[in-house]
């Protein structure tokens, strides 16, 4: 079955930049530079930042949907990040190359299913799960420190 990876939205976060550290501490998110690659994964262009490059790291909801999963987590954005739009069926570096906790939904935002798994099963993983009706989207973690990395959503 045929999906797409669904970075953030830029939109959300470019105004973020424009604040003062103080200003920034207020909305619990602060600026940083980055000083190893890989680390940093930007959640709008879905790749690494590089070292040397600014970027905010802030509290992001991710899961708004009305279910006791609702939920946010600490996500890294960069300075000027270019919004990514993969294409049908691909998982981007930044995904393929960690360790992923794949958490499947249903369409009133209950978990149905959950696994970790290498980068590299994630597209098949995905796939499988959208041929279960039962599965509205996915949302993909970067297993190691549980943050969010995308969503995944089926392609009619």
């Amino acid at each position: 079955m045929d999906f797409q990876i669904k970075p953030l939205p830029a939109a959300d976060f470019a105004p973020l930049f424009a604040l003062s550290d103080d200003a920034l501490a207020a909305r619990k998110a602060c600026r940083m530079t980055v000083t190893e690659t890989p680390g940093t994964p930007c959640r709008v262009s879905l790749q690494d930042a590089e070292i040397g490059e600014r970027v905010i790291l802030t509290n992001y909801m991710h899961q708004p949907g009305d279910s006791p999963y609702q939920s946010t987590h600490a996500v890294f954005v960069r300075e000027n990040a270019m919004q990514a739009a993969p294409v049908v069926n691909e998982i981007p570096a930044v995904i393929s190359t960690r360790l992923i906790s794949l958490r499947l939904f249903d369409q009133i935002h209950m978990m149905v299913a959950a696994d970790v798994i290498p980068g590299e099963e994630v597209a098949d993983a995905i796939s499988a799960a959208f041929t279960d009706a039962e599965i509205a989207y996915a949302h993909l973690h970067i297993a190691k420190p549980g943050c969010f990395a995308a969503s995944a959503h089926r392609v009619d």
